[in-house]
This record gives structure tokens, sequence and C-alpha cells, in this order.
């Protein structure tokens, strides 16, 4: 079963990457990636600071659920050690160079859904957007080669699930 489930993953992966490609949806994948990247919150966040009074309850949001998720975003990806496809599979390549050499799960995934996820508890009528937007960072990151699909659900339900175990703390 778990064979599988990885030559599944495998096979998406390459069409995902191939689709990519075709229809020059590498810059678009560049930016969404960018996009996800860890100073982009801290501009979001003085962003909403300078606009809405409700930020001190979308920052204390965040902030509990990055430090849920950040160690377990560790902890998972040296446990699991799943080496990424553009260093395991034959024709997988990185449009990028990666930060680390382990794919599973999705840093830039799960910080994206922990930001979606907590966008919708604070402000529940930007949910498609802040949804689609996670949904597309974690599209990016495999079009870019560097994560197969199943990394990419991993970082999208680790990120959910850190919100939700944080909410306890706040």
């Amino acid at each position: 079963m778990m064979a599988s489930i990885t030559v599944l993953d495998q096979r998406l992966y390459h069409y995902i990457v191939q689709t990519g490609q075709q229809h020059g949806l590498k810059p678009l994948a560049f930016t969404l990636s960018a996009s996800g990247n860890g100073p982009a919150y801290l501009y979001l966040a003085v962003a909403c600071v300078l606009v809405d009074r409700q930020v001190d309850s979308l920052f204390n949001v965040m902030l509990a659920a990055y430090l849920v998720e950040l160690p377990l975003y560790f902890i998972l990806k040296n446990l699991i050690r799943r080496p990424r496809p553009c260093h395991a599979l034959v024709g997988g390549s990185a449009s990028l160079e990666p930060a680390d050499k382990f794919s599973l799960p999705s840093g830039h995934t799960a910080a994206a859904f922990v930001m979606a996820t907590s966008i919708y508890f604070i402000y529940p009528e930007f949910i498609y957007f802040a949804a689609l937007w996670a949904i597309s960072v974690g599209c990016s990151r495999v079009i870019l080669g560097v994560h197969y699909p199943l990394d990419i659900l991993a970082g999208a339900l680790l990120g959910i699930v850190s919100v939700i175990l944080s909410q306890p703390f706040l």
C-alpha cells in the first residue's frame, strides 16, 4: 500500500512539474513561493497594525500557532528525513536551491496554512482568499520541484492543526 502511494506521489509530482513548465507557470510559482517566505508574514503583520485594531488578536493567534508549528515541523522533518524530489528522482530538478535536504512536511505550506487558518479565526470573511493563497503557495513548491504533493498535504495539515492546538493557550 505504501509503495503504491509513493509511486502515485512521484507520478503526480512529475505531472505537476511538467504541466508547470508547459504552461510557463514558473515565474508565477516563484512569486507565490516567495510570498510564503518568513519576512512576508512580518510585512503583513505591520500592514495589519496600520489598518485594523483586531491585529492584536491575529498576531496572538499566529504567534501561538507558530510556537506550536515550528518545533513540530523540525521534529517531523528530521524524523522522517524524506529526500527532496529534486535530489531523489531521476528527472527531478529544482528551480531553486532548497534550504535543506528533506521535503516532508513542506515548511512553506505549513506556514501559509498557519496564516490562512489564523485569518479564518479572526477574519472569517477572508477565508476564501487566504485558503486560495495558502494552496497556491503549496502548489508553487511542487511546480518549482522542491516538494512532492504529499509534502504539501502534510504541511497543510500541520499548519491547520497547529492553529487548533494553540487555541487553549490564548
